[in-house]
């Protein structure tokens, strides 16, 4: 699938690049997705006038290490997919369903069996009981290089 859930294990919650680094910090690195992005969402190609940036993480469940991989640039309508458990509390599903299928070129059943998949990657990880951050990734911005 071209635009996937990415449910986040409880305990990695309110963990994000935004809270950790200073504000110049994440200009830097939400910039540099624009930048590569060039106006598109970089998961379904639509122009937006307003990106919003996606932080990618990898999770290593034997060694719990949850790797930050990417940041990119994606649409809203992208990113509440992404972000399924938010978008329901918040009342969009309706919406980022439809963009789900619109995207992949799928069913309403492949959007369930995606997203019960999803859920069951989600418990399996909640079992590991505390995650290691590793942002090793940020070693390609200036401002780590001066840490």
């Amino acid at each position: 699938m071209k635009l996937s859930f990415e449910l986040v294990p409880d305990g990695c919650w309110y963990q994000n690049l935004r809270s950790a680094l200073k504000p110049s910090e994440w200009d830097e690195v939400r910039k540099d997705a624009y930048s590569r992005a060039a106006g598109r969402c970089m998961i379904c190609g639509a122009p937006a006038k307003r990106l919003e940036a996606h932080e990618r993480w990898s999770y290593d469940e034997k060694k719990g290490v949850q790797k930050l991989e990417d940041v990119i640039a994606v649409c809203h309508a992208c990113h509440s997919v992404i972000h399924i458990g938010r978008t329901q509390l918040t009342g969009g599903e309706e919406e980022a369903i439809k963009h789900f299928m619109k995207v992949n070129k799928c069913s309403y059943a492949d959007y369930r069996r995606e997203l019960g998949k999803a859920n069951e990657e989600h418990a399996r990880r909640n079992r590991v009981s505390e995650w290691i951050t590793d942002t090793s990734f940020l070693k390609r911005y200036d401002f780590a290089k001066k840490r």
